[in-house]
């Protein structure tokens, strides 16, 4: 059987092809969406290993357990405050990096 020569693309050409140019509203929407999914799922994992209930870990901060749910899930709009009230609350932490790039800061 004959070999068959394939292209092979990055992740970022895919992305690129597929979802947007980097900056493209469709991208920017993309990759924001990408990273509270990720920090939900650091929430939650850091949530379930100090042993909490998302009430429990809401009535820490003053808010309802659907805040905390919402932002487990990467659903709905949080505020920076909640997410630091969280990460404080769980002895956690968070770093955030400013990346300067033309035209625009970009929160990591």
């Amino acid at each position: 059987m004959a070999a068959r020569n394939m292209k092979s693309y990055s992740l970022s050409e895919m992305k690129d092809k597929f979802i947007g140019i980097k900056g493209s509203l469709k991208r920017e929407k993309y990759e924001y969406e990408l990273k509270m999914d990720i920090l939900g799922r650091m929430i939650k994992t850091a949530r379930i290993h100090r042993k909490l209930t998302q009430e429990e870990l809401g009535k820490l901060i003053g808010v309802q357990k659907a805040q905390i749910s919402k932002l487990e899930s990467g659903a709905g709009n949080v505020t920076i405050e909640t997410i630091v009230k969280v990460i404080s609350a769980l002895n956690a932490e968070i770093n955030f990096n400013i990346r300067m790039e033309e035209t625009y800061l970009e929160l990591v």
